[in-house]
């Protein structure tokens, strides 16, 4: 079966110990918010702005600041919080997967939220990557083609996938 015939929804999963982080790094940067803005105010009083390097270097944080409050607001949003998913053997965020190459060489990794990466060893792959698409609902002993970032087309066949207890 090619990706194509395969259409997979994901949402991020994560622990309770990373929401928890998450979110207090969420409600750190919107805590945040008035010191940028006073470091703006500051220096935009210093004069020209043209000139003015604290003033831009303020405005760069500060966008950067914003960015990363949308990433984990949407994020959080969209998580499932809890427990691992079902031992089953079927591929779905949360699942720790192995797979095998057609070159032989096999991989084992966390399907998830990049997120969750703090928490574990394992490389994180996210289910919306073309490897993730390509994989989630699937169960060891499933061969599947997805198409790299790349343009090369990668075919992998799933050993296991068993749940994340991180």
């Amino acid at each position: 079966m090619s990706t194509t015939d395969h259409e997979a929804t994901t949402a991020a999963w994560l622990t309770q110990e990373a929401h928890d982080r998450l979110r207090a790094e969420l409600d750190n940067l919107i805590g945040g918010r008035i010191a940028i803005a006073a470091e703006i105010n500051a220096r935009r009083e210093e004069g020209d702005l043209k000139e003015n390097g604290g003033y831009h270097a303020a405005k760069e944080e500060q966008g950067k600041q914003e960015a990363r409050i949308r990433q984990l607001q949407d994020l959080l949003r969209n998580a499932h919080v809890g427990d691992a998913p079902a031992d089953n053997g079927v591929v779905e965020p949360g699942m720790v997967v192995t797979i095998r190459y057609d070159d032989e060489e096999s991989e084992k990794f966390l399907l998830g939220s990049r997120e969750i990466g703090a928490t574990t060893d394992l490389t994180v792959y996210s289910p919306d990557s073309a490897m993730g698409t390509a994989i989630t609902g699937r169960t060891p002993g499933d061969s599947v083609t997805y198409t790299a970032p790349s343009g090369n087309r990668i075919s992998v066949t799933i050993l296991e996938a068993t749940p994340f207890h991180g």
